[in-house]
Formats: structure tokens, C-alpha cells, sequence
């Protein structure tokens, strides 16, 4: 995936605009934004557990000092986007309506559950979020919902809020800073590693990636990844394209799914980190197509994704 270097903690985009990176890569290792403006500033999600949400808000400090946050939007309802929240209450959570419902559905107590779980699915679970620590945290749910898109002031700067799921989740929000040109994506843009598709459909997302494209910005920050630019969208619009044609096909000739996933040859992709989504994205596909087909829960797709998985 084409992207500048990677660095962990607070990255200057300029504008106003900062990134954190995450700098490990990995499961549950996601970025942040900083837009600051006059007096104020706007947080673009918080981390997966408190000690990570505390580190990242003490390291902006010497910007939120004099612009505090009053605004957090999280891009969507997975956990390591909005499991921080309790330490940013006092400020106005934004959240597209499909986010809230996901935000609902798979809490702390739920991931606290699937890595309890004796079974493939959990010993899985815990190899990639075990570094996370889930308990005492409190759920702070948004606390103003938007639908389609709307914009913000943020101390003078203008900050364009859309929703482009359900792609990735039931809601994906999109932030971007016209003045930075700077679009912070959430899970829409992986840089680095393969997306995972828990939603759909994929022609939504496609669509999603077709929107960041066409936006009047250069600058990109991924849910994952380092910094990037619109190539990380090309190549992530390129997989989504791939592993769909190819699961398509395997369904027309009545493969299952867990079939299908083992028998793709992912080939340019092949290097990309955590290739067992492929699993996931697969059954995402069958479900287009049929959709009669019984979705998956939680354990149900970890457990397809540890198939998947060589271990370690």
C-alpha cells in the first residue's frame, strides 16, 4: 500500500489537523484525529481501552490546552473507535445512526466474552486482543446521532461529516477537512492491511471509496495504517473488487464459503496484514448473493478467521 512513513503518536498534518498513529500495526491498533480551531478542538475517535485513550490525551495536551475538546466523532461502532469515550464525556459525541446501533449490539462486556470463550474462536480472539484490557470500562454512547451527512464549526474550521455505510459496519463516517484537504476515513481505508468486510455490502463500500477519490483532498488518515494518499483508497477499492469477483465465482459453482476462502489465491494481495478477514469478506459475499444464508455472530466469524489463520 503506498503511504509515508509510520511513527508512533501525534503526526502534524498542518491546518490544524493532526493524526495519532498507532506505529504497531495489529488487530485493534487504530488511529485518531486532532482538528484543532479557535478555542476548541474536535477528537475523531478514541482508542480501544482506557490506558491507550489516556496516553493519546495526555500527548495532546500541549494542543488541547488552549483548544479543548469539545467535539468527538466516532467513525463507527467497532471498539477500538469509541471504547475510550468515558475519558471525553463531558464532550458532544457525534455518531452516525448505524453506528450507535453497532455500538449497542458489541460492547466491552462482549469482547470481555469472546476472549473469555474456550474454543477456537476465543484462543484466537485472545492471541490478537490480548494486549487490550477491557475491563472498568464504562460505555459513553454518543450523544447526538446525524444521518447522511451534516457540518461542523470547529473554532472557524469547517468539517464535513458523511456517512458512507453500511460498508464496513452499519455505519462508516467519513471526516474531512475542505481547508486541510484532509480526510480522516475511519475503516474505510486500511493502509497496509486487508480490510474486513463485517457488513456490506460491498458495492457500498466501493461506492465509499469512490467518494473519497473524488474529494478535494490529499492528505489521508486511515483507521489503520500510517498516513497515507488516495493510492491506499485505489488498492483497498482494488481488493474489495478482487475478493469479490473471486468469491462470486465460487459460489456459482456451489463451493461453501469456508471453501471458497481457502481455495482463493489473494496473489498482489498476498502481503497485506491480517489476510485471515479473508474468511469474513467471503461470507459477507455469500450473503449477498444468498440472502437466505443465516449470518454469522461474534464467535462465528473469529472462528472461520482462526481456520484461516496459520498459528503461531
Amino acid at each position: 500500500m503506498a503511504s509515508t512513513a509510520s511513527r508512533t503518536g501525534c503526526v502534524e498534518l498542518g491546518h490544524g489537523c493532526h493524526a495519532w498513529i498507532a506505529g504497531e500495526g495489529g488487530w485493534g491498533m487504530s488511529n485518531a484525529g486532532l482538528i484543532t480551531g479557535r478555542g476548541q478542538s474536535l477528537l475523531v475517535d478514541t482508542l480501544y481501552d482506557l490506558r491507550l485513550t489516556k496516553t493519546m490525551l495526555d500527548a495532546l495536551t500541549p494542543l488541547t490546552a488552549t483548544a479543548p475538546i469539545a467535539t468527538v466523532v466516532n467513525t463507527h461502532g467497532n471498539g477500538d473507535h469509541w471504547f475510550g469515550n468515558q475519558l471525553v464525556a463531558h464532550a458532544e459525541i457525534i455518531a452516525a445512526r448505524g453506528s450507535v446501533a453497532d455500538m449497542r449490539q458489541v460492547g466491552p462486556a462482549e469482547m470481555l466474552a469472546l476472549t473469555g470463550m474456550d474454543s477456537a474462536a476465543g484462543h484466537f480472539a485472545r492471541r490478537i486482543f490480548g494486549r487490550f484490557d477491557y475491563a472498568g470500562i464504562e460505555p459513553a454512547l454518543p450523544n447526538r446521532v446525524f444521518d447522511g451527512e451534516t457540518t461542523l464549526d470547529i473554532g472557524g474550521t469547517e468539517v464535513r461529516l458523511i456517512d458512507v455505510g453500511p460498508a464496513h459496519s452499519a455505519g462508516d463516517t467519513i471526516v474531512h477537512v475542505p481547508q486541510a484537504r484532509t480526510v480522516y476515513t475511519g475503516d474505510i481505508v486500511f493502509a497496509g492491511a486487508a480490510p474486513v468486510v463485517w457488513h456490506g455490502p460491498f458495492t457500498r463500500w466501493l461506492a465509499a471509496c469512490d467518494l473519497l477519490l473524488g474529494l478535494d483532498a490529499d492528505i489521508v488518515v486511515p483507521g489503520h495504517g500510517p498516513v497515507t494518499t488516495k493510492q491506499a483508497i485505489r488498492e483497498i477499492r482494488d481488493y474489495l473488487e478482487y475478493v469479490h469477483e473471486q468469491a462470486t465465482a465460487r459460489f456459482t459453482a456451489g463451493m461453501p464459503a469456508m471453501d471458497a476462502a481457502r481455495d482463493i489465491r489473494l496473489g498482489r494481495f498476498a502481503d497485506l496484514h491480517e489476510n485471515e478477514r479473508l474468511a469474513v469478506n467471503v461470507h459477507t459475499v455469500y450473503r449477498e448473493l444468498d440472502p437466505v444464508l443465516p449470518p454469522l455472530d461474534g464467535p462465528g466469524l473469529f472462528g472461520c478467521m482462526a481456520e484461516l489463520c496459520p498459528r503461531v
